[in-house]
């Protein structure tokens, strides 16, 4: 009997399976172990629904795959994360068992990848200063007028992308359907391929002070920590925008206020470090800084999509074809 084990709260199913991908779970499956209540803390409900599992499926706040789990599991031959990183359930333990893990990051990538399109257009158009105006009255009079000069088209303007992972990927896709120029930095990633991505590779520092959006893409490793740093703000121009949909860690924020002083860059955050910044951070109330609470990627019935991929993955796996999230141990200190 096939045992297809969904080691994941209640209320994380119900937000990113469909009762359709539930069902073709089911049809694939001789058993298919649902829990009803949350999994808790105490590693006793989780042992109870991995036992004698073919197939596991986890998510956000599912347990880490502990030998002592995967000892209950003899047979198992895939695991399946319907979520992003695959840190939080990975352990020594499976990789040594060889088993095949399978990430959704690519679904969550191509989400943050077209909110990166969307602020993109919107910072360049100035959508935040216009509409204060607007608010304030302002329409067609000289404040206005004043405003508008800002607004800059997606037209011979220069895009920074940091990280080409998937999801820097998916952006720069978006962005060759329009006539920008691409700046790339990714030490992992030749001239060659950059090139073939529709960008030009630079050094970091170039990045910095050629582009006019730096768009944060990168992971959370420990190369990357600050890697937006005091140096390497001022090196930005005026009335360039920094945009971060990637972790907070990545962006000295203490820098960043002492960027801000000048009043001229516009930031927008996704995320911050911590997140959510205190009630009273000045990130909160800076004029030129707009925070979008970590909405960049899958959200509502985005999430809906990470379910159906992570049953796809699971019929693919069962036809013998190639999975298109399979996770390469050797890459896991590079990944988010």
């Amino acid at each position: 009997m096939n045992k297809i084990t969904m080691l994941q709260n209640p209320s994380v199913i119900r937000r990113v399976f469909t009762s359709s991908a539930l069902e073709r779970l089911s049809a694939m499956a001789g058993e298919l172990a649902v829990p009803s209540e949350p999994l808790g803390e105490t590693p006793e409900a989780a042992e109870h629904f991995i036992r004698n599992a073919d197939v596991v499926i986890t998510s956000w706040a599912s347990p880490a795959l502990s030998q002592n789990l995967l000892d209950l599991a003899p047979n198992l031959k895939l695991v399946l994360h319907a979520a992003g990183s695959v840190k939080p359930i990975i352990t020594d333990a499976l990789w040594e068992r060889r088993i095949p893990v399978i990430s959704a990051a690519s679904v969550l990538s191509r989400g943050v990848a077209e909110t990166a399109l969307g602020l993109t257009i919107m910072t360049l158009k100035n959508v935040w200063e216009v509409t204060a105006q607007t608010r304030a009255g302002n329409w067609w009079n000289n404040r206005a007028d004043e405003v508008r000069e800002h607004i800059r088209e997606m037209y011979g303007v220069t895009i920074g992308v940091i990280g080409a992972g998937q999801a820097g990927r998916h952006y720069m896709e978006l962005l060759r359907h329009f006539r920008v120029n691409i700046l790339l930095y990714d030490p992992t990633v030749s001239v060659q391929e950059a090139a073939a991505l529709g960008a030009q590779s630079v050094s970091l520092e170039q990045l910095m002070e050629s582009s006019d959006v730096v768009m944060v893409l990168a992971p959370e490793i420990p190369q990357t920590y600050h890697m937006i740093n005091e140096e390497r703000l001022f090196m930005m121009k005026d009335d360039a925008v920094l945009i971060n949909l990637a972790r907070g860690s990545l962006v000295d924020e203490d820098a960043l206020g002492k960027r801000l002083e000048s009043g001229k860059l516009k930031v927008i955050l996704d995320v911050t470090e911590p997140e959510p910044p205190p009630a009273d951070h000045w990130l909160r109330k800076h004029p030129n800084v707009m925070l979008t609470g970590h909405i960049a990627g899958a959200v509502n019935n985005g999430l809906l999509s990470i379910g159906d991929f992570t049953v796809d993955e699971l019929q693919r796996f069962y036809a013998g074809e190639r999975l298109i999230g399979e996770i390469d141990p050797t890459r896991l200190h590079m990944l988010a």
